[in-house]
């Protein structure tokens, strides 16, 4: 059964990647298309089924090859039934995804949070093989996360388990994307780091190279840009990564007291876009705020799957699903 080929696709608001998967977690094809999530959900499954196709045609291997289907979609659903529950991004609500992508594809379709795949991916492939107990933070546009326990994925009473960027880390602080105050994700996604950019060169006129890297527009700050402007020593650059580490390591602080995972992978663009130095600032800042010795023995690591993280782990959903049902 394990010899088999499976197929990982990484569903985004903008972008659907797929891929064949080998059984040592080898790509053997990949095919890339456009989301266009405003023609609504049908034509976006049409498009998902479109690249599996193509994936599977450039990949060179027999679709009677195929064991399953696994995809990282975004937004709270339920893995069990594969319907996603709400997508703010594709203007989803109660799309049954499993099922309409099983009619078109016709191989066992597994969906999960897309967070939760990219933990899987580093817990199986990347910076987590060999242990157990994982908390994987991914911090972009947002902040998400994902829990392994005893090797499984673990998703709580409600399917929502792993929503590390609302832990509250500053009461009263500013409000999130969510409705409420002070979380992780309002201090140290990567919008907060805009807002915070904008404040400081909009309103008091503080100068920063990030100005020039975006030709002035402010308004979407990429990983890319942030990361040239850490290698050049931006002051305001540094003063704001400054203090995104401080909030994760207050995060990351709270998540070892409470649960003591053997280890935190830290992903996401902004984590990319940091060097070392950062890395180590975020260890100092979890240790200040977790329990004396609680960090002992306790991992802080960056991801290394990058890009592949979302459908090297829908392919190991698609595995561990078909293996145990």
């Amino acid at each position: 059964m394990m010899s088999k080929n499976v197929i990982g696709v990484d569903m985004g608001g903008t972008k659907i990647l797929s891929a064949v998967i080998g059984p040592e977690g080898n790509i053997l094809g990949t095919a890339k298309v456009p989301t266009k999530a405003d023609k609504g959900p049908s034509v976006v499954i049409d498009r998902i089924a479109d690249s599996i196709r193509k994936a599977i045609r450039k990949s060179g291997v027999a679709a009677e090859s195929i064991q399953a289907v696994g995809i990282g979609a975004p937004g709270p659903l339920d893995p069990a039934t594969g319907v996603v529950i709400f997508a703010p991004n594709l203007r989803w609500k109660n799309v049954r995804l499993k099922e309409e992508l099983e009619a078109r594809v016709n191989f066992p379709t597994f969906v999960d949070n897309d967070v939760n795949v990219g933990t899987l991916g580093e817990h199986v492939f990347g910076a987590g093989q060999g242990f157990q107990n994982i908390v994987g933070i991914f911090v972009g546009t947002g902040i998400g996360g994902g829990i392994i326990l005893q090797g499984e994925l673990f998703h709580g009473a409600s399917k929502t388990a792993g929503e590390i960027g609302h832990i509250i880390v500053k009461a009263g602080g500013p409000r999130c994307g969510c409705g409420t105050r002070g979380c992780l994700e309002a201090l140290a996604s990567r919008t907060a780091m805009t807002k915070e950019f904008q404040k400081a060169i909009l309103k008091k006129n503080k100068k920063s190279i990030i100005s020039e890297l975006t030709g002035g527009d402010l308004g979407a700050i990429r990983s890319g840009v942030l990361a040239k402007a850490v290698r050049s020593n931006d002051a305001l650059t540094l003063k704001i990564f400054k203090r995104v580490t401080k909030y994760l390591g207050i995060g990351i602080g709270s998540i070892v007291n409470f649960l003591n995972p053997e280890m935190i992978v830290l992903g996401g663009g902004v984590v990319e876009a940091l060097d070392d130095t950062f890395l180590d600032d975020i260890r100092a800042a979890a240790e200040k705020y977790a329990l004396p010795n609680t960090l002992s023995g306790v991992q802080i690591v960056p991801a290394k799957l990058g890009d592949n993280a979302g459908i090297l782990g829908a392919a190991a959903l698609a595995r561990q699903r078909i293996f145990n049902d």
